[in-house]
Parts: C-alpha cells; structure tokens; sequence
C-alpha cells in the first residue's frame, strides 16, 4: 500500500510535469514568435530611409542640419509622414557622434543620449533602452551611413515595447498559472508580466556586479531584486529546457521555468508555470496508487493458492500453445515483411505524388508571398477612401444633403467590388489545383494573371498589348493554367525593372489548321545569353538575386504545360525574351481579337 502510494504520487508528479513543460514549451514558441514578429516587423525601415535622397544629402550639407533649415525641415517632414503610416514612436538621423540632424524631437529626449552614441562605436544594428519617463522598454534599430568606409551618421528607429507588455501584464492579472519574463543580454528583466520584478536580476547579482549596471544608463531606476532563476540555491533542474525555481514576493512556491534564446535579438524568452493544480492531482494519484496497491496485494494471494491447484492441469496445455504460438510468430512475421514491403511501396509513390503537388503549390505561395505587399497596399487605399466617405456622408446626412449621400455610396459600393474583386483571384489563385481538364477561356486567365501582378506592373509602368481573340477556349484546368502564366509575367516584368518603355505583349497565335494555338509572351527587356538559354529549365536555376528567386517558377511551367499536352520553349527576340507554349483548342470564334 505504501508503495502504492509514493509510486502513484511519483508517477503522477512526472507525469503532470511533464505535460505541464510541453504545453508551456508551446506557448513560449508562440510568445517568441509574437516578440520576434513585433520587433522584426520593421527591420526593413532603417535600411529603406538610409536610400533616401534627402537622408543622403544631410551627410554632404552640414550647414543645412541647423534647426530651421529648408533640407532639414523637408527631411523631418518625410521622416514624420513614414513614422505616422508605419506606426513607430520616432524616427531621426544623427551623425557619427550622435549629434540630431534630422527627426521629430529633441536627441537630449533619448533615454540616455550616450547608449546611442555608444551602438554607433560598436557598430551595434539593435538595443534595448528603458524610457526613463514611463520605465517602459523601447527597441532601437540602427542602420550606419558610409562613406568611403567610414561611418557619418545613422538612421535610427524607435519602437515602444509599453502595449505588447500591457497585454502580457493583462494575460498575468486574469491567470494566475503562467508568468513570462524577457531578460537582456546583461540577465536584467526587461519586460514582465509581474511588474514587480520589471528590471529585477535572473540570477544573483553582487554589489559589484550592480555597480556596473546601474552605471550602463540602461535602466530607468536601481537595478531590483535578483530572482535567482539562473542556478544555485532554490534552482532544481529537470531536463536541459526545464527547472523548478523558488522565488520571491509576489509569487510563494515552487515554479517551472523554461527559457528559450532568441538570438538574432540577444535576448531570453522564460515562462513560469505554476505547480499547484500538478501537485494536487499527483495526491489525488498517490491515494489512487494506495487502493490499487492494497487490491493488487489481496489478488495475488488468491492468484497464489490457485496456481498451485491449477498448475499441473495447465502445464501440459502450455507446452502445446507454447508449439502453437511459435509456429503463429513464423507466420506472422513471414506476413509482416511482406506487408512492410507493400507498405513502402505504397508510401513512395504517394510521397512522390504528394511532393509535385506541393511543389507546384510552393510555387504558387512563393509568387503569392511576392505580390503580398503590393496588394496589401493595393487594398489599403480603398479602405482609407471608404472611411473617409462614411465619415463625411454622416456630415453630408445631418446636413440633409441625401443625394451627395447617395454619391458617396455609390463610390463606396465599385471600391467595396474592387476589393471583391481582388481577394477573389487571390483566393480562387492559392487554392491548390484539381488534376482535371475543362475548356476554359485563354483570355479570362491571361486577364486574372494580369490583375494578380496588376500592382507591380503599375509601379513599372508596364504597357500591356494583349491580342487574344476572345472566343478562344482551350483545354486546361483554369488555376494552373494561370499560375504558368503569372510566372511568365512575373518573369517579364523582373526582366524590364531598367527598360524605359516596358511593353510586355501577349499574343495568341493558329496551329494545326485552327486545331491548337500557340501562346506567347514576349518582354522589352534585357534577353538571357545564348548560353543561359540551355539551363533554363533546370531545377533551381536563376538568373535573380540571391532571395528573390527560387528556381523552380520555369520547371513548374514546364511541367504544367507538358500534362495540358504540350510544351513551353524560350527564344531570343530582338528586344527581349519570347516564352510561348502551345495548347489544344475547343473552339475559336471569328470575333476580332482584344488588343489592351
């Protein structure tokens, strides 16, 4: 019985220790990815401004940095309209030395000034500094300006950290069960759920150790208690991600902390799950354990004295089973190999079906993840117009002006269709292919392809000349049809990115007595090496920049078109590139073909 119970409670213990660490080992992940998402969402930006022609200019012009100058003050005012539409807390540029060229407020505002001055010698991109007013942790991104490789100046952009720990100090008060904590590369907690432990120490820290920190100007206030997280007394380790930890006021008991690196940022993720509901179900168990114990004793003296009466009767049958089971087991294990090889085969040629399926719709998310800011762009401006007309048609109706009413809902219902419009193509465009053939309309898909890349091909200034005929239907399954040609768009439109008058022109050509049509597309732009032309269609190819191709857009193509029935080849014009595949008709009427 006594076994009973400390094996019960043990089991149970690790057993709820366990799921415990793997629950919070999944919700840490998600609170990485949420920290590393809101701190890396505009990493972009320092970089972006750094290219600016007036940013530039700032460095080459220092009598046009004093307050009030005009190169300043139109620097300021770009700097204020990206910081409003990107929805960081302040954007500015300062020399080599920290002095403010340009920006929305005073240097001296910086939380201490001298840690910015002290990344620019380091040559540091990120760092953290506590805001001195509030004591809230605001994230810093740096990108160096040079010349002649020298550093002159930086771009820096500021991000306040105060909503994100608002909602983590929320998520603490309504669940007493887990406590997150984000420590910098110094162990200093940084952000908390706890507030009380906001700039208190993981570990333990001597007044030595103290000496320097306070002395860093990072922190807003003394440096607070030390937790004790790290190692030492009170620290029990579990495993290599898990610990039981004891710490102090406003927590009492023991706690499971898990802690995950987040690199790239010098930073420590931990979380703290409380063990109160684990050691209560592991009594609960122990007392369980207890009754099963005390049972399994009294059944196996009855087992005992049963035995004996019934072991000479079974001990002949025994022997014949025993016979029985080998000859089953040779059996089995005769059929079991067989099986596992049937069973490999199987799952090899579903892997290989599986793989050309998801490469195709790799394919498609990859050209899907390139439009993806075009297009949010794209959707943004007719939702800004549509609320600045309800806005004014509330004005306009207690005015009485119904029909300037009527007006603005008109236009709000063709932005409200744009929209519609767009989010359908994309949707119907991601949506992973069926492997069937139909007759669908070569003019509609080469008209969705081009409204996917409508917004690129705007910002190149792309001149369209499509002539299809419009009662041309050919035989292909309409998304992959269109995917082959949103990758030759998108080809195209890469290709003439330095043209001055980019024409791309697709045309639709008669073959086979009217049997089959051969479909082009043809680019303005700089045209491939007749000794590239041969590796076109090879795996992992790219003539693009490392990161903005994978490679694989032609082969897929290649590969679509090959199972519509025919092939797609590439040749040489005199200006530019001519991809063409062919395809088989269903009809084709006499109207006159659409010339856009």
């Amino acid at each position: 019985m006594l076994l009973g119970l400390l094996l019960g409670q043990r089991v149970s213990e690790r057993a709820g220790l366990d799921q415990l660490a793997a629950l919070a080992t999944e919700r840490l992940e998600l609170y990485a990815a949420n920290l590393s998402a809101e701190l890396g969402r505009h990493v972009y930006l320092p970089g972006l401004l750094a290219t600016d022609a007036g940013v530039q200019a700032l460095l080459d012009k220092p009598a046009d940095t004093r307050p009030g100058a005009e190169l300043r003050r139109q620097t300021e005012q770009m700097l204020a309209r990206v910081n409003v539409r990107a929805g960081t807390n302040e954007i500015f540029v300062v020399d080599a030395q920290g002095t403010l060229l340009a920006g929305n407020r005073p240097l001296q505002q910086l939380s201490p000034p001298a840690r910015l001055r002290v990344a620019l010698t380091q040559d540091l991109r990120q760092f953290f500094v506590a805001d001195a007013a509030t004591g809230s942790s605001d994230f810093y991104m740096l990108h160096p300006l040079r010349r002649q490789q020298r550093t002159v100046g930086a771009v820096v952009i500021k991000l306040n950290l105060a909503p994100l720990e608002a909602t983590w100090v929320d998520l603490g008060l309504r669940s007493q069960g887990e406590r997150i904590l984000v420590a910098d590369d110094q162990g200093v907690v940084i952000m908390s759920s706890v507030q009380a432990w906001k700039y208190a120490v993981l570990d333990r820290a001597d007044a030595e150790r103290r000496r320097v920190l306070a002395a860093s100007g990072r922190y807003p206030r003394e440096v607070g208690p030390d937790l004790g997280i790290g190692s030492g007394i009170g620290v029990q380790q579990m495993d290599s991600s898990s610990r039981l930890v004891d710490l102090p006021a406003p927590v009492k008991g023991s706690l499971l902390a898990q802690e995950r690196q987040l690199r790239p940022l010098g930073l420590r993720l931990l979380s703290l799950s409380d063990l109160s509901e684990v050691r209560r179900q592991s009594r609960l168990a122990g007392w369980g354990g207890a009754a099963v114990g005390a049972s399994i004793g009294l059944l196996a003296l009855y087992l005992a004295s049963r035995r004996r009466a019934l072991r000479q009767l079974f001990q002949a049958k025994a022997e014949l089973q025993d016979a029985h089971a080998q000859l089953e087991r040779i059996v089995d294990s005769r059929t079991a190999e067989l099986r596992q090889a049937n069973d490999a085969l199987k799952i090899q040629i579903a892997q290989r079906l599986q793989t050309e399926g998801e490469l195709l719709q790799t394919s498609k998310l990859a050209v899907l993840g390139q439009m993806s800011a075009g297009l949010s762009h794209e959707v943004n401006q007719p939702l800004t117009a549509l609320r600045a007309l309800a806005r004014n048609s509330q004005r306009l109706l207690e005015a009485g002006r119904t029909q300037a009413v009527a007006d603005n809902l008109q236009s709000m219902d063709e932005m409200v269709e744009r929209m519609g419009q767009i989010t359908r193509q994309l949707k119907s465009f991601a949506r992973k292919a069926e492997q069937l053939g139909s007759a669908v309309s070569l003019l509609d898909s080469v008209r969705n392809a081009q409204l996917l890349l409508d917004h690129r091909a705007r910002a190149a200034q792309i001149e369209y000349r499509i002539e299809i005929d419009p009662g041309l239907r050919v035989w292909a399954e309409a998304n992959r049809l269109e995917q082959v040609l949103v990758n030759l768009f998108g080809n195209a439109i890469d290709a003439m990115q330095q043209e001055p008058l980019p024409r791309l022109r697709v045309l639709a050509l008669a073959q086979d007595e009217g049997k089959r049509v051969l479909v082009q597309v043809q680019d303005s732009g700089a045209a491939l090496s007749e000794a590239l032309l041969p590796r076109l269609f090879e795996p992992f190819f790219t003539t693009k920049p490392a990161g903005e191709g994978l490679g694989l857009g032609l082969v897929i193509s290649s590969k679509i078109v090959h199972e519509f029935g025919g092939s797609l080849s590439a040749r040489r014009l005199d200006q530019g590139m001519s991809f063409e595949f062919d395809l088989a008709v269903e009809t084709w009427n006499t109207e006159e073909a659409v010339n856009v």
